[in-house]
This record gives C-alpha cells, sequence and structure tokens, in this order.
C-alpha cells in the first residue's frame, strides 16, 4: 500500500510540473497563430497595420470555427494585445438564429480605438448585439470603416461554405495573463 501511495504521490508531482510546460505550448502556439493572421489581416489590407500601430488595443482570434443548421453557433480563442504587447487571454462565443447552413472557420481581429472601449473588454463587459456588424478584410477595406462604439472589426474567411441570413450576438470573455 506504501509503494501505491508513493507511486501515486510520484505521478501527481510529475504531473504538475508537465502542466506549466504544456500551458506554455499552448500559449507560444497561440502567439505563434495570432502573430501569422495578423501578418494575414495586413496582407489583404496594407493599411491595416495603421490600426495595429495605433490603436490602444486589438484582440486576434485566428481560429473561430461556425457551424449551423437552422441554429449556429461559433467559438474561437485568442490574445489581447495593449500597446503591441499581450495582456492576456480571449475568447469569443456566438449564437445565430435564422436561415443559415454549414461550416466556416475564419479569422478576427477588434481594434479598440481608446482606453474606455479597451477597459470594457477587460472588465468583460464587452459583446456585440445582434446590429454590430464585421467587415470582411480586403484591400481597402480599412479605409472606409469606422469606430462604433469605440470598436472596429475585421474577419477574413480560411474556409468552408457557409449560406447565412441570419441574426446572434458575440460575448467575449477575458482573463489576464
Amino acid at each position: 500500500m506504501k509503494s501505491l501511495v508513493q507511486g501515486a504521490t510520484t505521478l501527481l508531482f510529475m504531473a504538475e510540473l508537465a502542466l506549466p510546460a504544456f500551458s506554455l505550448a499552448q500559449d507560444k502556439e497561440m502567439m505563434e497563430d495570432c502573430n501569422n493572421a495578423k501578418a494575414e489581416f495586413i496582407k489583404a489590407d496594407k493599411e491595416m497595420q495603421s490600426l495595429f500601430d495605433k490603436s490602444s488595443g486589438y484582440a486576434i482570434f485566428p481560429n473561430v470555427g461556425k457551424g449551423a443548421v437552422g441554429v449556429g453557433g461559433a467559438a474561437g480563442n485568442g490574445i489581447l494585445f495593449e500597446k503591441g504587447k499581450p495582456m492576456g487571454k480571449a475568447s469569443m462565443k456566438q449564437v445565430t438564429v435564422g436561415f443559415q447552413f454549414g461550416g466556416q472557420a475564419y479569422r478576427e481581429v477588434l481594434f479598440f480605438e481608446d482606453q474606455a472601449a479597451l477597459d470594457n473588454f477587460k472588465k468583460n463587459k464587452f459583446q456585440f448585439d445582434a446590429q454590430a456588424s464585421a467587415v470582411a478584410a480586403t484591400a481597402g477595406a480599412s479605409a472606409d470603416v469606422k469606430f462604433k462604439n469605440g470598436v472596429m472589426v475585421f474577419t477574413a474567411a480560411k474556409g468552408g461554405l457557409m449560406y447565412e441570413a441570419s441574426v446572434g450576438g458575440q460575448k467575449f470573455k477575458y482573463s489576464a495573463y
């Protein structure tokens, strides 16, 4: 019995050592995905570089999955950056209703116009209602878009096919590093 307890204790100790390394590997992969998504957004619209440089902050969700048959949902994880530095993890969930069918993967970036909008996001008091819309990241798109309630949103399709005429909203959650 004593050796069984010692073995279990050793196993738990090893797991405790491995978990931070696993989490660090996930964070490193997420950071790489965010950097790649940022590069793809800038590649689609060179003017976005200015938004990344001048906004108070931005949240990048490099891999959002979306699917629907009548009722739809989407979810993704990302990182919040303030003045270009990673500040914490962010997650997004979306629910939609209406005529919709299919599945899609896309990237999303939120730009925060000022510190108040950024702080609102950090306090988990930020969500999009059915009236909010994102703009597809294409050449020149950022020149015509204005901040709405302190936020500007762009998306870029990665793959899949989605037929949609729906309404819904996105809810975000933030946790600092």
